[in-house]
């Protein structure tokens, strides 16, 4: 887990414009949120983010201001960049998440590595649902699509509320095992070298039986 300083994201001016990255954090102002007088691209896109990663767990504001110990008004002028985090407040976020704040800086940034070395590739897991998550081309501002190397354990169910995004396309690509994938109520029972496609709009979920995992490929539009 990541253990983050008290301080805020510094945006860093160029004339008038703010810049955010993840290279440029300050370990000089404890609070929970800096007031911004005007937002640049890069601070909505962190706020936009930071809304879809809360989706994506189903969880409400006030949910999240539980799981997070960050009041709901902070987490809500957050999402509609309001102000900018501190990285006190990202910290407490990234480990509600589990992941490292380096990888939800590098989401919104606008540059991105053309190769990515399987080592350098992010690993997240969930021992208690036994999901285990390669981004093996992360998320980028420029490019519309990612990919995700996935397993589940055996008997492993994972439910989702909604999409983050309604409509957001999804390629998935069995590889090993079976996996049980429910989308908007209808249930596709998959084996090796079976393709679903679907948009998500909806619930889904993802199940395996009690005698095998899955490992996956899901590519995202």
């Amino acid at each position: 887990m990541l253990a983050a300083p008290a301080g805020r994201v510094c945006a860093l001016r160029n004339g008038n414009r703010q810049r955010l990255t993840s290279f440029h954090l300050w370990n000089k102002f404890p609070y929970m949120e800096n007031i911004t007088t005007q937002t640049d691209s890069t601070e909505l896109r962190l706020a936009q983010r930071l809304r879809q990663l809360r989706m994506e767990q189903g969880w409400s504001l006030d949910q999240l201001a539980t799981q997070s110990q960050v009041s709901r008004a902070t987490l809500s002028r957050l999402e509609n960049a309001e102000v900018s985090p501190t990285t006190s407040v990202l910290g407490r976020l990234c480990a509600v998440y589990g992941m490292p704040m380096s990888r939800l800086l590098r989401m919104v940034e606008d540059e991105f590595a053309p190769l990515l070395r399987r080592a350098e590739q992010p690993l997240w897991s969930d021992p208690q649902t036994g999901f285990r998550r390669r981004s093996v081309s992360p998320p980028s501002q420029v490019l519309a699509g990612e990919a995700l190397e996935c397993e589940l354990d055996a008997g492993a169910h994972i439910a989702y509320a909604g999409s983050p995004r309604p409509g957001m396309e999804h390629h998935l690509l069995l590889q090993e095992g079976r996996l049980t994938v429910t989308v908007d109520g209808q249930a596709h029972a998959l084996l090796p070298g079976d393709c679903l496609r679907y948009q998500l709009s909806g619930p889904s979920a993802f199940d395996t039986p009690p005698d095998s995992g899955a490992r996956y490929f899901l590519f995202i539009v």
